[in-house]
């Protein structure tokens, strides 16, 4: 499940200003590569909308089927905002759906050559029981 936590507006390429919705995973606890110290944290992604302010304001706190998961993508520069390091990401987190998420079953494959042996089979047509 994700929660949405937030709204923000954002510009298209000709100016109009659309609603981008914040979602929010579960909590998950990290181990730190540094101190070996857990903490808690909980990824965060951002999906485009079609309401407007009124309605996205309405929607925070509203919980959805699904994940945030990682998506490879383009290097870009990314800045960290507590220290100000400038640093190249390859990845990005996007929202993707429950079916999504679920792994495809294999079809469950059976035998083709399977021989039937007579004697089990009613040769009179009448459904009887067996004893």
């Amino acid at each position: 499940m994700v929660r949405i936590i937030n709204y923000k507006e954002r510009l298209k390429e000709d100016g109009t200003a659309f609603f981008v919705l914040e979602l929010q995973g579960g909590i998950e606890m990290v181990q730190s590569k540094e101190t070996g110290n857990f903490y808690a944290t909980a990824k965060k992604a951002f999906v485009p909308s079609t309401f407007d302010e009124q309605v996205c304001t309405g929607l925070i706190g509203t919980e959805m089927p699904g994940s945030i998961i990682k998506e490879e993508c383009e290097p870009f520069e990314y800045v960290v905002k507590e220290t100000g390091e400038e640093i190249t990401l390859t990845h990005r987190w996007v929202y993707v759906t429950e079916d999504a998420v679920k792994p495809k079953q294999q079809p469950i494959k059976y035998e083709q050559n399977v021989i039937a042996k007579s004697e089990f089979f009613s040769t009179n047509g009448i459904l009887e029981h067996a004893e």
